[in-house]
């Protein structure tokens, strides 16, 4: 058995045991699925031994990478506690280092700009008064929106990445007390979107903006990936795990789709300017937290930054990225990912564009590939913060 099919194996085995126990899963996506009977199910502690030899024995630096990112996450269920930079960087595969305050406030600025130019003003209501321009959906007719709506814009994804990759999709709905109100998950061309009908919110634009980000961003991508491993013995973990280091282009691609399919469409490109600035704030608290700062100073910046925030919101975001070791990790991806993207579409040129989006939908690129066919891209993970503690710093909007 090669090395690369022995990790597959112990992870798979690992696998079976979280999910046995009602644990989150280690497999998120199989490229590579077999028709063998299920694993007999192998514990953690027995997982880490496994995994811990196979890495001493791995000399090819796709395997090391990953292993290192099971490992690092497999000690943190076991207990550990490391550093959020040295954790995040041996798991997401970039380095921590956060945004200037005043960056944050200019792609605040951004945003607010893309909201008001929809006649929504910036405030505690900001996000209710777009759900209510955007029109909103009955939750019952959800599934068949976004269907919908992959279906018209998926030859334009198809198009701009260059796959022929076939997928089945289905559509499924939860109510389930997490973070996460859109779910993806799947196995070769087969593809499962959950709605999380709890958190999830629907309206006509954000149908469009979930097609693009769940169906045709992680959906057709993970099958297009799945397709080629059907065909080539690649040389990386054919099992998608969200705390490895392929998230950041997944979470990052997936946000910043819009920018890049429907550059013309204010609605979407909305979204898209006010997620990038959301996740920046997310990410100072989550170096804050993680820093040892007051509760009330993180607080006080969530407010300050993003109004509309509730109270149970901002409590959540803080407990997620301080708490759970999934989360800790996982979440990182979205800031790193969506600013890196979206400075793609915004600043690259069409051949360095058309060179990631392909080569995004072949392989699971880790945030140092990235930065080798972008390198004029900026710092993945963020060049720095020179803040040591929250400040003051926030969109003022039109009367501030």
């Amino acid at each position: 058995m090669s090395t690369r099919d022995a990790i597959e194996h112990a992870l798979r085995a690992w696998n079976q045991h979280e999910t046995n126990r009602g644990a989150a899963p280690v497999i998120d996506f199989d490229f590579h699925p077999t028709t063998q009977e299920p694993l007999a199910p192998t514990d953690r502690l027995t997982t880490y031994l496994r995994l811990t030899d196979l890495l001493s024995n791995s000399t090819e630096p796709a395997l090391t990478q990953r292993v290192t990112a099971d490992l690092t996450y497999l000690r943190a269920l076991l207990g550990e506690h490391l550093p959020l930079r040295e954790y995040i960087h041996a798991t997401q595969g970039c380095p921590a280092a956060g945004w200037p305050p005043d960056y944050v406030t200019d792609i605040g600025e951004t945003a607010r700009r893309a909201v008001e130019d929809r006649g929504i003003a910036w405030g505690v209501n900001t996000v209710t008064d777009l759900a209510a321009a955007e029109g909103p959906l009955d939750p019952r007719s959800a599934p068949d929106a976004i269907r919908a709506a992959a279906t018209d814009l998926e030859p334009s994804v198809r198009r701009l990445t260059g796959t022929d990759a076939d997928y089945e999709l289905s559509i499924e709905t939860a109510d389930v007390d997490a973070y996460w109100s859109y779910w993806l998950d799947g196995a070769g061309p087969r593809v499962r979107l959950r709605l999380n009908t709890r958190h999830a919110s629907y309206t006509k634009v954000q149908a469009r903006q979930f097609a693009l980000h769940e169906v045709l961003g992680h959906g057709l991508q993970s099958a297009s990936i799945a397709a080629r491993c059907a065909t080539d013995d690649v040389p990386w973990v054919r099992l998608l795990s969200v705390h490895g280091p392929q998230q950041v282009l997944l979470e990052g691609l997936a946000q910043a789709m819009p920018l890049f399919i429907t550059p013309d469409d204010p609605a979407l490109i909305a979204r898209v300017r006010l997620d990038h600035y959301t996740q920046l704030v997310r990410a100072e608290l989550h170096l804050a937290i993680n820093s040892g700062t007051p509760i009330s100073e993180c607080a006080g910046h969530a407010r300050t930054r993003v109004p509309w925030w509730t109270n149970d919101q901002i409590a959540n975001l803080l407990t997620d990225r301080s708490t759970n070791p999934l989360l800790r990790t996982y979440m990182w991806a979205y800031a790193a990912g969506i600013d890196w993207f979206t400075n793609l579409a915004d600043h690259a040129e069409p051949t360095a564009i058309d060179t990631v989006l392909h080569a995004a939908y072949r392989a699971p690129l880790t945030p140092t590939e990235l930065q080798q066919l972008w390198p004029q891209g900026p710092a993945i993970g963020g060049p720095g913060s020179s803040m040591s503690s929250i400040q003051p710093y926030m969109v003022t909007g039109p009367n501030g």
